[in-house]
């Protein structure tokens, strides 16, 4: 009985994540028939202009563009603008490119990871090298690392795309936060 209420639980709680709008400003992206690419398909939103920007200026446009499949963590214009000032700037320059492919590429999962995959606790392995936390609550919906998904499933002809409400960075013991 237990098993079948945490079953209940959990659907009840994809279901709430699957339903939830996205703040006022932020329109939803239209599944496109998977014709487009992820890159493609971010471009195509305008709520994703500094996440493109960003993916020009690290030159992952090509990559994220391949096969794949991919899925991509894609933080709205809105985080990004929500990063300490001058962060976006700084990363975006020449001298600072390793910097932004290794956070650009945390977002991103090898393989295609839908919403019905995720589970509560869970960790994925991200293209640069670490993992990302999963959570799943009936309360806050689904989050990577903190991250709140605001819109899910996103399908592209190479992957999946889950926007986020914030732009996770890794912490690797090495580096320095933002």
């Amino acid at each position: 009985m237990k098993t079948v209420k945490t079953l209940g639980l959990f659907a009840l709680a994809l279901f709430v994540f699957a339903m939830a709008p996205l703040n006022e400003k932020t329109e939803k992206v239209e599944n496109n028939d998977h014709h487009q690419n992820i890159v493609e398909l971010a471009a195509g939103a305008d709520f994703l202009t500094t996440l493109v920007a960003a993916v020009e200026a690290a030159g992952l446009v090509e990559t994220l563009s391949s096969e794949g499949p991919f899925t991509v963590f894609a933080p709205t214009d809105e985080a990004f603008a929500a990063l300490p000032d001058g962060t976006l700037e700084s990363l975006l320059l020449e001298e600072n490119r390793d910097q932004l492919i290794q956070i650009l590429t945390y977002h991103v999962v090898p393989g295609k990871v839908m919403s019905t995959d995720l589970s509560d606790g869970m960790t994925a392995e991200t293209a640069e090298g670490t993992s990302v936390s999963i959570g799943v609550s009936s309360y806050s919906g689904v989050t990577v690392d903190g991250a709140s998904v605001v819109q899910a499933d996103i399908e592209a002809s190479n992957g999946v795309v889950h926007v986020i409400d914030s732009v996770i960075i890794p912490q690797p013991e090495s580096s320095s936060s933002y």
